[in-house]
């Protein structure tokens, strides 16, 4: 079976439930193979949740220039003369992020509705369910790093509960699925996307800290950071279902160290300060970061072809600048400010590399040209499917 699967074009195939009847596979699939659809149509049905890795990146990259702005001007990387440009350069990509996003959002909105099958299969695969919070964690941070809406303001507070009511919903689910459901149990589903539901409720957390709702910011941050520990602990010791991710997305080991790093921002934003909390905080996703960096080899086959599994290096990069940014306001001495550097060049140039990679294989990244193959399950009370291709939807052969 393993063979079939891999004789199969990998990039031009997506699994969704269909009503067409076009013969039995072997696996007792029944199978229909358009090869020609609309654009739209076919941009639709291969828009997953996994897109808006693009919109965390370049949101998450629009919060740091807003910070850098900020910064005391010893630590501003241009010196004094820097101010214009920083803030030129955060407008351009808030507005961008912006831009991003509302077209992914339409994009999945539209999805929803002609597509609700292929919606569902992601909600019920142990990869593609984490990534329906992507959306919320690019809304909220769009929303802290937003130049006319200030956390005081009644717009922020309204924005804040609709983006978070959703994240919530999704942790009723999950979170409650892990320890009730027999076929759903925590240890049989972990996997390193699982950091994500993770991430979504830290930054929930700090963007009720910036509106002074300190109680909430408490309450999302214990929520995400026990949770965080389960993940960590259940991936580290690498029990029985832990290990079920593709090589192609092997770029979202990243978020190791992006869950940590947005834990010292968040904790930062309820504290009011960078306090000894942070920074262990800060310390551990150094230490996560420099064990990757320290493995390039773990990375090498998913860096064969571009897809966009590749911008999960970007985001988790960004929120350890931000975290090292804040960490060198707060110590005295020179070390702080390179590695805050280092880290700013480092977020700054893989953003911007995925940028133009993203440019020149369009084509790629969005497969205009796709062969679509639906295939509907006899068993129609499980959608077992597996991600592949930077998050290709695939019929499970397993």
């Amino acid at each position: 079976m393993m063979d079939n699967r891999e004789a199969q074009p990998q990039t031009d195939l997506m699994a969704e439930a269909a009503p067409n009847n076009a013969g039995r596979d072997h696996l007792g699939h029944e199978c229909v193979v358009s090869k020609s659809n609309p654009p739209l149509e076919s941009l639709l049905t291969r828009c997953h949740a996994g897109y808006f890795r693009i919109s965390l990146s370049v949101g998450s990259q629009a919060l740091l220039w807003k910070r850098l702005s900020e910064t005391r001007a010893e630590l501003q990387p241009f010196g004094h003369a820097s101010q214009m440009f920083l803030l030129l350069a955060f407008l351009l990509l808030w507005f961008l992020s912006f831009f991003v996003l509302i077209s992914l959002s339409f994009l999945y909105i539209l999805r929803c509705f002609f597509h609700f099958h292929m919606v569902k299969a992601e909600f019920l695969h142990h990869v593609g369910v984490n990534y329906l919070f992507a959306p919320w964690i690019s809304w909220l941070l769009l929303l802290q790093s937003a130049p006319l809406v200030l956390p005081n303001t009644l717009s922020y507070l309204v924005l804040w509960w609709v983006f978070v009511i959703p994240v919530l919903a999704l942790d009723i689910k999950l979170y409650g699925q892990w320890f009730t459901t027999e076929k759903r149990f925590f240890s049989m589903v972990a996997n390193p996307t699982s950091q994500i539901s993770v991430i979504g409720n830290l930054v929930g957390a700090q963007a009720a800290a910036l509106m002074g709702w300190k109680e909430s910011a408490i309450c999302m941050f214990t929520l995400g950071m026990v949770h965080y520990l389960v993940v960590f602990v259940t991936l580290y010791q690498r029990l029985s279902g832990s290990d079920q991710l593709p090589v192609v997305l092997r770029p979202v080991f990243f978020l190791f160290f992006a869950a940590p790093s947005m834990a010292s921002l968040a904790w930062k934003s309820i504290s009011g300060s960078f306090d000894t909390t942070s920074k262990m905080l800060f310390f551990l996703s150094l230490f996560l970061f420099t064990s990757l960096a320290c493995r390039p080899a773990l990375f090498k086959k998913s860096m064969r072809k571009f897809n966009v599994a590749w911008w999960a290096y970007s985001f988790p990069l960004t929120f350890l600048a931000l975290a090292s940014v804040e960490y060198a306001q707060k110590v005295e001495g020179e070390i702080a400010p390179v590695l805050m550097l280092l880290l700013l060049a480092s977020s700054v140039m893989v953003c911007l590399g995925l940028m133009i990679f993203a440019a020149l294989n369009m084509r790629t990244l969005l497969g205009n040209d796709s062969i679509l193959k639906s295939c509907k399950s006899q068993n129609k009370e499980s959608l077992n499917m597996e991600y592949n291709n930077g998050g290709e939807l695939l019929p499970n052969t397993v």
